[in-house]
């Protein structure tokens, strides 16, 4: 069996360094807010090259704080991809705002640019691109949008952990960054977690506020906050996690080459691989018109995959009740079409080359 990302393995070669740390943190007796958070937000802060980063309780808070520490709300419209998990359509709703939806560009599937400014409109307020399956968004045509339009830019970056753009990590282009450390990312922890990176000094304290009760000093509250604090044990696991994060992606990038170089179905559609950035290879998606058939045979020959997305945001129940003025027919291609294969710091070479090949195989 080739699992799609076997967790347990990944744990397993870290298990001293990480039960150390977790030890080490429950005997410190501080699990909210101690020493851990900040030595964890100052090494991903320098990690992701920006220059403050405000761990929160998850991925979808980090999207939401960070709207909502832009006064983003009611009467107000947010431009965000179609082709995305629900989190980042969730945050906008959650703050009152009205979604904008754009669809993909073809090549990379992150936010189709070309569509951007036909989007707006004189209530738009932010532009949320999707550094979707770790290829980073065209961050600099999306910014120089922004710019002329005088609305911001939150970037999801929720896979694109070490991802690069132009030389520069993802985590700093625009105004702020959010990130998710569920499980499964390339930077994951063991249950939820969160953060938000910026170089902006008064967003960074307005959201060090808002993610604890408004409050710098107990039972004295600034504003009207919440509780979405990063718990310190999954701050420590995290902190020795990302000493590996580099050679980690490393690996996924020698896996992502080889599928790259040794699937030659021509019925497969595989993903480019871009000059001007360098992908976290969170995923590894491919285009197949028989998906659900070439995922089956894969099963059968002990190979596990996934489909990222299969229903879009705006084909959900939960979003049943909104109308859109046009059709998104290339997102409802891709749900169709999509198939993530094996990848991930658990894997081989050897068995990469075997999906590669039963892949070759399928007719």
């Amino acid at each position: 069996m080739i699992p799609f990302l076997d967790l347990r393995q990944i744990y397993n070669e870290n298990s001293y360094s990480i039960n150390k740390a977790i030890n080490q943190t429950i005997e410190s007796a501080q699990f909210i807010n101690g020493e851990i958070i900040r030595e964890f937000e100052k090494n991903f802060a320098d990690f992701t090259q920006s220059k403050y980063v405000i761990s929160v309780n998850s991925g979808l808070d980090a999207l939401y704080l960070s709207l909502k520490s832009l006064n983003i709300g009611i009467g107000d419209e947010v431009i965000v991809p179609t082709n995305t998990f629900i989190a980042t359509w969730l945050a906008v709703t959650h703050c009152g705002a009205k979604i904008v939806p754009v669809e993909p560009d073809p090549i990379t599937y992150t936010m189709n640019i070309d569509q951007i400014e036909e989007s707006i409109s004189r209530n738009t307020k932010a532009i949320i691109p999707v550094h979707l399956y770790g290829m980073p968004a065209k961050i600099d045509e999306i910014m120089a949008i922004a710019k002329k339009y005088n609305i911001c830019v939150i970037e999801d970056a929720a896979q694109a952990h070490g991802a690069q753009y132009k030389g520069r990590k993802i985590g700093s282009h625009g105004d702020l960054v959010a990130w998710s450390f569920y499980p499964g990312k390339n930077l994951g922890a063991f249950g939820d977690g969160g953060a938000i990176s910026t170089n902006n000094s008064e967003l960074a304290e307005k959201l060090h506020l808002m993610r604890n009760y408004g409050s710098v000093k107990k039972y004295e509250h600034e504003l009207l906050g919440f509780n979405s604090r990063l718990d310190s044990i999954q701050a420590a696991i995290l902190n020795e996690k990302l000493k590996k994060l580099d050679n980690d992606n490393q690996i996924r990038e020698k896996i992502a080459m080889t599928y790259l170089n040794q699937i030659r179905n021509k019925n497969v559609i595989l993903p480019k691989v871009l000059g001007y950035s360098k992908s976290s290879w969170h995923l590894f998606v491919i285009q197949h018109e028989d998906r659900d058939r070439l995922m089956f045979d894969l099963k059968e020959n002990g190979v596990e995959t996934l489909i990222h997305y299969p229903i879009p945001p705006f084909r959900q129940r939960a979003y049943s009740y909104m109308e859109f003025d046009k059709t998104f027919e290339l997102t409802d291609e891709l749900s169709k079409k999509v198939l993530s294969l094996p990848i991930g710091p658990h894997m081989t070479i050897s068995q990469a080359c075997q999906v590669s090949d039963l892949i070759n195989k399928f007719a």
